[in-house]
């Protein structure tokens, strides 16, 4: 009978429970890793939405227009060519004219400096030329007085030749028809030969005199034309301490008072011709390979547009930037002055038709490579990619992704650029 109620017992069914703990945990994973799945692809952007009222954002229209690439610079008003006054003497600042921003004429005296060493020079220049003079003079009048005397001389010799030709001649007829004795014919004719030669040697030396006279005489001259010379050039270094304008023009930067000591070659100011005006203008370094002379600029004022031509460029680059000069083309702002500062925008390209999107704030978070669109009905806007050109001081190029017609959000994406979708509420 034992053995009978155990079977009994053992063919009993146990009835199993329906969740375990151990499915419950695997249930419990699997909800956890798909609920994770699902945060980061809304977090990564799949299809993420954020609601956008449109008064907080800048909604533009893409156009179809003339697009010329130019950038935005500052130029500064100078005229259009000025003149550095420095000391061309050193010396002492004894007297000012004028001050500064006077209008000068041409020789107008500015100021006067004083230069002993310089002063005393000049008079030991004079008292050279002076006694230079006065010994030519004196060499002058002996070597006159020398003159006369070879003239006499050449006199009296010109004279004894002709006696003694004449004594000849009658001695000669006289010992031919035996009047006189050979001795005597004989002694004028030795006395005629003398004679003869005498008065050569006297035209000789009479000659040679005369060419170095000459001579002396050419080298006084010169000696005394250098010396002259000289004293010119030191009487004009004296007169360098009045400093004078060179040239009709307003005198700038004047940097002297009385008392001060100037040295040769420092800078006194400038003198600024008044005859027309340039602007320097400030250009990024990014730019030094497409700035070229002849272009364009135009800038606004007093609600007329003026335009500007580029006439040198100074390569040198200084803190990433070079300068470049720029003049009027055609009519010169009324009332403009020097120091006064314009905005410049200067062409890069000629005009040509382009899809053009408005400059915004958008271009610093997607570096123009996607917008967001609005959509036909005006309810949202997603990203679209785009491509982008050239830029000017107004609008971007649009090359690829957009066409005449769309609207577009270009304000910041500062606050949503990890979106996908905008929804706009009004």
């Amino acid at each position: 009978m034992m053995y009978k109620k155990l079977k009994i017992y053992m063919d009993i069914p146990i009835e199993k429970k329906r969740f375990s703990t151990s499915n419950i945990l695997k249930i419990v994973g699997v909800v956890a890793i798909l609920s994770l799945i699902i945060f980061v692809y809304a977090s990564t952007g799949g299809g993420s939405k954020l609601n956008v009222e449109t008064e907080r954002i800048t909604i533009s229209t893409v156009t179809k227009g003339v697009f010329q690439e130019n950038i935005p610079v500052n130029g500064i008003v100078l005229p259009i060519s000025s003149i550095y006054l420095d000391a061309l003497e050193g010396g002492r600042v004894e007297e000012l004219f004028v001050e500064d921003g006077a209008i000068m004429k041409q020789g107008d005296p500015i100021l006067r400096l004083s230069n002993t060493d310089l002063e005393l020079t000049l008079v030991n220049q004079e008292t050279s030329v002076y006694n230079l003079l006065t010994q030519m003079q004196i060499s002058q009048t002996a070597a006159r007085q020398n003159t006369i005397n070879r003239l006499n001389q050449m006199t009296d010799v010109e004279n004894a030749f002709i006696e003694s030709q004449r004594v000849f001649n009658l001695n000669k007829t006289l010992y031919g028809e035996k009047a006189i004795g050979k001795q005597e014919y004989l002694q004028s004719q030795n006395d005629y030969n003398y004679q003869k030669e005498r008065i050569q040697l006297a035209k000789e030396i009479l000659k040679q005199d005369s060419i170095a006279v000459k001579q002396v005489g050419n080298q006084e001259s010169s000696s005394y034309a250098r010396t002259k010379n000289a004293l010119e050039l030191m009487r004009k270094k004296v007169g360098d301490l009045i400093v004078r304008a060179p040239v009709d023009g307003q005198l700038t930067s004047l940097d002297a008072e009385i008392g001060q000591s100037k040295n040769k070659g420092e800078r006194l100011g400038q003198l600024d011709v008044l005859n027309g005006y340039k602007v320097r203008v400030d250009v990024d370094e990014h730019y030094i390979s497409r700035i070229y002379t002849g272009q364009q600029g135009t800038f606004p004022l007093n609600n007329k547009t003026y335009t500007l031509v580029i006439k040198k460029v100074y390569t040198q680059v200084t803190n990433g930037r070079f300068q470049v000069d720029m003049q009027f083309e055609g009519e010169v702002p009324e009332g403009i002055r020097r120091g006064q500062t314009l905005s410049i925008r200067v062409a890069l390209s000629e005009e040509k038709e382009a899809i053009l999107i408005p400059k915004g704030g958008f271009f610093q978070e997607t570096g123009g490579n996607w917008i967001f669109k609005v959509s036909d009905d005006g309810k949202s806007a997603y990203k679209m990619d785009i491509q982008l050109g050239n830029q000017n001081t107004e609008y971007y190029e649009v090359l690829q992704g957009l066409k005449p017609g769309d609207k577009v959000i270009t304000s910041s994406y500062s606050n949503y650029k990890d979106i996908e979708e905008l929804v706009l509420k009004n």
